[in-house]
């Protein structure tokens, strides 16, 4: 039995070691911080983090291990064939950042315009991934999470009476070497943690989602994303298309996660 697999369906979360190697990692973070630099944007800076949604748009160096073959035996197994991605972002915790708010992510964070109504069925429907290019510790804010949360029917982004910057009893730092992939479903309750150490955490948060989830409304210029956000003044996760040379630049296995989120802008 795939222990990773049995952990996710049980506690809603585990770490993949080893997906990106050893003598490769140094090289992309240093990569993904001067990206985020560069494109990063600005209300996030001023929360302690450096945020860019959709990263692959600006910075590869991630994509020839997106569809890493123990990962995606997790995702298919979780969330059947076709699998996609719908949400790429690079997301850096500076130094002295704030504690965040629990929320879950997407489609089940209650403030969205596009989200799943609570009571959530208990059915995975969507699986966040945050690769871990520095180590994720205790001291540099490896990401806060609570165990088993992903089998609650809500999460306090909706009215349940639970202080969304408050510890929670059974929350805990999700840690791991660089290299690794902490696979979350996006229906846990997790939050941005305290970095306290002397370095900037990288990482970059990847969504997959299975082939029947309409993730249009993220994308702006749809009907979806102009029905819900733009007409409502409501606010929601944001993701550009992917430029069709970049699509082409990527590695073949990599392809199939985004050919529903192409444009033909230049690059």
């Amino acid at each position: 039995m795939n222990t990773d697999l049995n952990r996710i369906r049980r506690d809603g979360w585990t770490v993949i070691e080893g997906v990106i190697p050893e003598d490769e990692v140094n090289a992309i973070r240093d990569h993904v911080w001067h990206s985020t630099g560069t494109h990063g944007r600005a209300k996030a800076a001023k929360e302690g983090i450096g945020h860019v949604p959709g990263f692959i748009r600006y910075d590869q160096s991630l994509a020839p291990y997106l569809a890493d073959a123990r990962l995606m035996a997790i995702l298919e197994a979780l969330l059947g064939s076709f699998v996609k991605v719908s949400y790429v972002s690079a997301t850096i915790n500076r130094r002295g950042n704030p504690r965040g708010r629990w929320h879950a992510d997407w489609p089940f964070n209650q403030i969205n315009a596009s989200h799943v109504l609570a009571p959530y069925p208990d059915a995975v429907m969507h699986l966040t991934t945050l690769w871990m290019l520095s180590p994720f510790t205790h001291e540099n804010g490896g990401t806060l999470i609570v165990p088993g949360s992903h089998r609650w029917s809500n999460n306090p982004t909706g009215n349940i009476d639970v202080d969304p910057l408050a510890p929670y009893s059974t929350e805990m730092n999700a840690t791991g070497p660089a290299g690794s992939v902490l696979v979350l479903d996006s229906r846990i309750w997790h939050a941005t943690a305290p970095n306290q150490s002397q370095e900037d955490r990288v990482s970059v948060v990847v969504r997959y989602a299975p082939w029947w989830l309409n993730t249009r409304v993220l994308m702006p210029g749809s009907e979806e994303r102009k029905m819900m956000v733009d007409e409502t003044g409501l606010t929601d996760n944001d993701q550009e298309p992917v430029p069709r040379q970049v699509y082409e630049e990527l590695p073949e296995n990599a392809k199939p996660l985004f050919r529903h989120w192409i444009s033909e802008e230049k690059k």
